[in-house]
């Protein structure tokens, strides 16, 4: 039997890094629930206090496709190089120059929103497409692929 999948981050910043990841993948912040207009007025309702209210967060694929990702706050920052990362296929159907160019471009639209560029594997044929190796805000490992 297939499963879900969620993903899991812990973070500092559950609400910013849910944002960050949002805009990187075209997922859109996970609706309160039923009966509430916001997450606020929610959490008003449910006595979590203000000091609380960003312990947590969720972004979903708005497609319904992709695994909900979940944004938990812990006291302990990043300590070592993930061993599990996202790859965001920021090119998919495209080669060589082209492929790059694509991925170069995704690299400057998500530092413009907080992320780190490390560092650009070029092609390497025939088995390596070439991909970017970025950091979130807060210093986790993904690959524009």
């Amino acid at each position: 039997m297939a499963r879900d999948v969620q993903i899991t981050f812990d973070c500092a910043d559950p609400a910013a890094l849910a944002a960050f990841w949002g805009e990187a993948l075209g997922y859109r912040l996970q609706d309160p629930p039923g009966g509430f207009a916001s997450w606020d007025e929610a959490l008003e309702a449910m006595g979590v206090p203000p000091e609380k209210r960003n312990d947590a967060s969720a972004v979903v694929d708005p497609g319904g496709s992709g695994p909900r990702l979940f944004f938990q706050r812990v006291p302990e920052g990043k300590q070592a190089k993930n061993r599990v990362h996202l790859d965001v296929r920021a090119a998919p159907g495209l080669d060589g120059e082209a492929r790059m160019a694509a991925l170069e471009a995704e690299a400057e639209r998500l530092v413009s929103r907080g992320a780190t560029r490390l560092r650009r594997h070029d092609p390497t044929p025939p088995l390596g497409a070439g991909h970017i190796l970025m950091a979130d805000p807060e210093g986790n490992e993904f690959c524009l692929d």
